[in-house]
């Protein structure tokens, strides 16, 4: 998957956060959205303009950046 197709980064829109390319859609409340709990139907209820590649793509751009930066501090054993 290309995810450069489907996502965008413009200082101009929200604030630079990744969009879906050509909405104001953030991949912030794609992902929120996600682990409160609600499915991809429920977000293409949502969000009409956004389709399944979308939020796949939102997937990947999340998987990828988190192989070199952890948003969780490391919990080392005693």
């Amino acid at each position: 998957m290309l995810i450069n197709e489907y996502i965008e980064v413009n200082p101009g829109v929200m604030l630079g956060k990744p969009v879906i390319r050509g909405t104001r859609i953030t991949l912030e409340q794609i992902l929120e959205d996600l682990a409160a709990g609600d499915t991809l139907d429920d977000l293409l209820e949502a969000y009409p303009r956004l389709k399944r590649k979308h939020i796949l793509a939102a997937l990947a751009f999340a998987a990828q950046s988190l192989k070199n930066e952890f948003p969780v501090q490391p919990v080392f054993a005693r």
